[in-house]
């Protein structure tokens, strides 16, 4: 096997980083990713004890571009391709949120513009179906569930509201590339008919190639067609299609005992019902951005005393639990908070968070100084412990969970993985 990772992949969120990183994993990539502006040549061919000898079959480079405005998106995402094209890498992916999360102005048609300039590619795939989570495309329209795009919750998302489910149109408002379609006929007739289609299309001259897919099946299909591709597009389920050099490239992961403590940012409908579900049976507090800004470091250090010291578990230190706590100008503020308590929580001992929502998982591995995470054993769909390596040496278990994943009772389920171990380690044999 090549000690250089062969495939480099940007996500414009962190649990959408990790989210792929599981997908890779399963599919027989060992595979890092790299939080934020690293170096992942660094950590491809890094001494480290925990990292030397391992090999890395793939890198994700973790970005927090989704909401930033398309002409920062793109050039941190160029910044991040040219350091995967230093690394080694040779193919490479942009992931994004299987609900197409963007506006009018991108950022998802300019980066796939930019992109496919820099590395003079003449075209690439648009495939964010994710169907264990209910996302499907069909005749180039979004569906969540039994919904359009534009009639599910994701219409009113206080920072990308989705009032479009026609990726064709949307692409169209961000891109300046055409585009095209390959429908769900043509991708059940087989990889050929696929691969046939989209060199038809591009042929055409379409530089950005919507793919319906609506069964894991149906993406199998579409990574196999696409295997000449050198740039590939969509949620994390298309990668489940690609075949990598190992069985599995899953790492151990241990999830240490003690306060079962989630911080969960994240306005989602799916974590708002996860944070219902884990206030009926354990405790929790609310951040507030008011009392933050009365009292930061105070409202702080009441959190983590709280916290540590909770009658019942799960404990959760949440942003919103209504829709109505949504108030898209406190984030900043919010974030800030949730990474300064991650510190109050780890400084204390603390080895084992769970964290909901991609920019509060950003500012939470930022304040913790994660160099890069290591995906372990997979709880839901796209949901997964990781073992985070820090700059000071002192590695954490954490979940980085994307806001729209996971069934309700997760945060009440997350630890049963480090329950099962310790259960089987005190039932060994001496």
């Amino acid at each position: 096997m090549s000690p250089r990772p062969v495939l480099g992949a940007v996500a414009d969120d962190l649990t959408g980083a990790t989210d792929l990183a599981i997908t890779l994993v399963e599919a027989g990539f060992r595979t890092t990713v790299v939080v934020g502006d690293r170096e992942p040549g660094a950590v491809a061919g890094s001494t480290d004890a925990r990292v030397a000898g391992r090999g890395v079959d793939a890198v994700v480079v973790a970005l927090t571009t989704r909401s930033d405005p398309p002409e920062t998106a793109v050039r941190r995402t160029l910044g991040a391709l040219e350091r995967l094209r230093a690394a080694g890498c040779e193919r490479f992916y942009f992931k994004y949120c299987s609900t197409f999360d963007s506006t009018p102005r991108g950022n998802i048609g300019p980066v796939l513009d930019a992109v496919l300039d820099e590395l003079g590619e003449t075209a690439t795939v648009v495939v964010p179906s994710f169907p264990a989570n209910g996302r499907t495309v069909y005749q180039g329209h979004l569906f969540v569930g039994d919904r359009l795009l534009s009639e599910s919750s994701m219409r009113d998302h206080p920072v990308t509201p989705m009032s479009d489910a026609d990726l064709r149109r949307l692409l169209a408002a961000q891109s300046r590339s055409a585009t095209g379609l390959v429908p769900l006929q043509v991708v059940r007739r087989g990889p050929a008919a696929v691969r046939s289609a989209f060199d038809e299309l591009v042929g055409g001259g379409a530089r950005l190639v919507v793919v319906d897919a609506v069964d894991d099946a149906d993406l199998v299909t579409v990574a196999r067609a696409t295997a000449h591709v050198r740039l590939l597009s969509g949620g994390s389920a298309l990668a489940q299609g690609l075949v990598g050099p190992r069985p599995t490239g899953a790492s151990e992961v241990d999830v240490p005992d003690g306060p079962r403590i989630v911080l969960s940012g994240s306005a989602s409908v799916a974590t708002r019902g996860q944070v219902a579900h884990a206030l009926m049976h354990g405790a929790g507090t609310r951040l507030r951005a008011a009392a933050l800004r009365d009292g930061f470091d105070a409202t702080v250090d009441a959190t983590v005393r709280a916290a540590l010291d909770a009658p019942r578990e799960p404990f959760v230190v949440y942003a919103t639990a209504t829709a109505e706590d949504v108030v898209p100008g406190d984030a900043a503020l919010l974030e800030r908070a949730f990474g300064a308590i991650a510190q109050g929580l780890v400084a204390a001992g603390v080895r084992a968070l769970v964290v909901a929502g991609g920019e509060t998982s950003g500012a939470v591995t930022a304040a913790l100084g994660v160099r890069h995470l290591d995906v372990g054993p997979v709880l839901d769909p796209g949901v997964a412990w990781a073992r985070a390596v820090r700059d000071d040496g002192d590695d954490v278990a954490l979940v980085l969970k994307s806001g729209n994943f996971g069934g309700p009772d997760l945060f009440c389920r997350a630890w049963d993985v480090g329950r099962r171990s310790e259960a089987t380690t005190d039932a060994a044999p001496a």
